[in-house]
Order: structure tokens, then sequence, then C-alpha cells
């Protein structure tokens, strides 16, 4: 399930933004958010700042939520208020069947 979660991150773009439902209705896990979040913790080498909250919200507190935007910015994303222009930014992922959960060991 991780493995699959890390592989749709992947898939985003420069310029392009999802949020964390999205991403895991893309890997074909709709309601595991919190999964992907889990993925994006135990990571090296995902573009980690592509992800954001529902609505396009950073959700991550103090430095790293700064970190996360001027990241973001760098690489042409737009901003309204403290939310991405997810209009104009959203990335389209194709249409996944759903896969069946598994559980993720301790």
């Amino acid at each position: 399930m991780l493995s699959i979660i890390r592989d749709t991150i992947r898939k985003i773009p420069k310029g392009k933004v999802a949020t964390y439902g999205d991403v895991a209705k893309a890997a074909g896990f709709p309601g595991s958010a919190r999964q992907v979040v889990w993925a994006l913790q135990k990571s090296r080498g995902l573009p980690w700042h592509r992800v954001l909250g529902a609505g396009g919200k950073i959700r991550l507190p103090g430095e790293c939520g700064l970190e996360q935007r001027l990241r973001l910015e760098t690489e042409g994303v737009a901003f309204r208020g403290g939310h991405v222009w997810m209009e104009k930014h959203q990335h389209k992922f194709p249409r996944v069947k759903a896969r069946k959960r598994t559980r993720i060991p301790a």
C-alpha cells in the first residue's frame, strides 16, 4: 500500500499539487488520506511539498509550512490567501479502481 502511495506522489509534476485525499484516491485507496501522511513521514526523496490538505491548505506547522510554501512558489504555484489556487494548480490523476486495503504493520 505505502509503495503504491509513494509511486502516486512521484507522479505529481512540478507546478502542480494534490491533496492527501486526491493521492489516496488516485492510488486506489479512497478514504486513506491518513496513510498518505504516514507514507510521507516514512519516506525520503518524495516531492512532499506538492501534497496539501483539503482545499489546498498547507497543514504543516511553523517553519516546515513556510518551507513548503516557498518550494511551491519556486515551482510557480500561486496562492490565494493561505491556500493554493487549486483551480489552476490541482493535478488531475487518471481514474483508478479502488484496491483492497491491507493492514500496515506497526
